[in-house]
């Protein structure tokens, strides 16, 4: 059977020109009128006539609903929820259009040229794929990436380059904490399984234990941030994301509090009022009959 188009692409040597696909299947030209549908409603809406807020944003105004929408993009996909994922991962790429012609309009790199230079440095960045280079496993694809990374972005003498990179520095800190370890992990620096990261964290918790016997120092504060980078690379080695399940159990204590609230409201009273041991058996009430997510533990 003939090779599709999107395999001939994927098969061109590293040094290819992009080339013109000569057929495109139903599903390749629909996805082609969608994108340039998207792109020429962001031009209408900027344009003349166009839609005056639209008109009036810049960068700087629009990088607080680029934020938002990746964190709407997680919770969709936090909550499987695959519509909300798709609308959601749609509004993304349509800010992404709308910061890239406003780029444009600033006299940067415009769409076009964008789009190029991502999917050349993908190119550049997978060798293995369109290239000679073999990787055994997604691991050492990782490090390759990596090394490559580090060779473009340069060193000088006095600043030699880092396989740990740069992070921007509005990175939630448990995302970041999340990348500089497995970073660090793609070119070995790691335990070599879960037990070892385990350990590190009892360690971490009895270092606390011992700082704790008078006020809050600098000391205390810092082994208390040692402790939260414990339990991150833990949960990095266990395959779980320590952003997504720190926000469920925000979730879970949200919905477990407001369980107690009603039901102390019921009796005439409130959380201000009720002893612990008062609260402390509704919460185990709550435990018991709200609904509980797939998978979840008892916590």
């Amino acid at each position: 059977m003939a090779p599709s188009s999107r395999e001939r692409l994927t098969r061109l040597p590293l040094s290819a020109p992009f080339p013109i696909l000569p057929r495109m299947s139903e599903a390749e030209a629909r996805e082609q009128k969608a994108f340039a549908d998207l792109v020429a409603v962001c031009r209408r809406l900027r344009g003349p006539g166009g839609c005056p807020w639209d008109q009036e944003q810049t960068l700087e105004t629009m990088t607080p609903y680029l934020v938002e929408e990746a964190a709407e993009v997680g919770e969709a996909i936090a909550d499987q929820n695959r519509d909300g994922t798709s609308e959601e991962l749609g509004d993304v790429a349509f800010l992404a259009i709308f910061c890239l012609e406003l780029l444009a309009d600033q006299g940067g790199p415009g769409l076009a040229e964008s789009l190029e230079r991502a999917a050349q440095k993908l190119i550049r960045r997978h060798p293995h794929v369109y290239g000679e280079a073999q990787v055994k496993d997604g691991d050492a694809a990782y490090r390759q990436w990596q090394e490559i990374k580090k060779a473009e972005k340069g060193a000088s003498a006095d600043q030699p380059a880092s396989l740990l990179g740069e992070q921007p520095r509005g990175l939630p800190a448990l995302v970041a904490a999340y990348r500089l370890q497995e970073k660090a992990g793609a070119v070995g620096f790691d335990w070599p399984d879960p037990s070892g990261a385990m350990h590190k964290v009892r360690e971490e918790v009895d270092e606390i234990a011992e700082e704790m016997a008078g006020d809050t120092t600098p000391r205390l504060a810092r082994e208390v941030g040692d402790l939260l980078f414990a339990v991150v690379n833990l949960a990095r080695k266990l395959g779980v994301d320590p952003e997504r399940e720190l926000r469920a159990a925000g979730h879970r204590f949200r919905d477990r509090f407001h369980h107690i609230e009603k039901r102390l409201a019921e009796r005439g009273s409130s959380p201000t009022r009720a002893t612990l041991e008062e609260m402390d058996a509704l919460w185990e009430e709550a435990k018991r009959v709200l609904p509980r997510p797939s998978g979840s533990g008892d916590a």
